[in-house]
């Protein structure tokens, strides 16, 4: 069912105005923990908010994490976010986050977004990411985890 769901892809700066605008936006970060250690993480500190992290899939195997929904959803409401509220998806690149749009969408969260080109964006010339697109490239606020 929730690959019949249409994400909505959302430029990273169209995100940031988003959760500036909107208290009860969320961002979800689905990447794993050693990308929000070692890679980085959005800050949303000037927004008195934090993102929401939950790995999407395990790492190194790279299965999609049982009970991803369930436990999300559990946070989620634990939070008081409605179903209603707009929850914008962020992985590396955009892939990861839009299945993970997809599985919420599925699961009755009804303005389910995918962050663009996510925190790092795709590679380079020089086959580095974070240069050429994503929330880093954007220049928006992030931190070291």
């Amino acid at each position: 069912m929730a690959d019949r769901v249409n994400i909505e892809d959302v430029p990273v700066a169209e995100t940031w105005t988003h959760l500036k605008a909107d208290a009860g936006a969320v961002l979800v970060d689905v990447r794993t923990r050693a990308e929000w250690t070692f890679v980085g993480l959005p800050d949303l500190s000037t927004l008195d908010r934090r993102v929401v992290t939950i790995e999407w899939q395990t790492f190194p195997d790279n299965r999609v994490t049982p009970e991803f929904v369930g436990t999300l959803s559990r946070l989620l409401e634990g939070a008081g976010v409605a179903k209603d509220a707009e929850l914008f998806f962020v992985c590396r690149s955009g892939g990861r986050s839009r299945a993970a749009a997809a599985a919420m969408a599925g699961a009755g969260y009804t303005r389910c977004r995918n962050v663009a080109d996510g925190f790092e964006g795709p590679l380079d010339a020089t086959g580095k990411r974070g240069r050429v697109a994503g929330w880093k490239a954007a220049g928006l606020p992030w931190r070291q985890g």
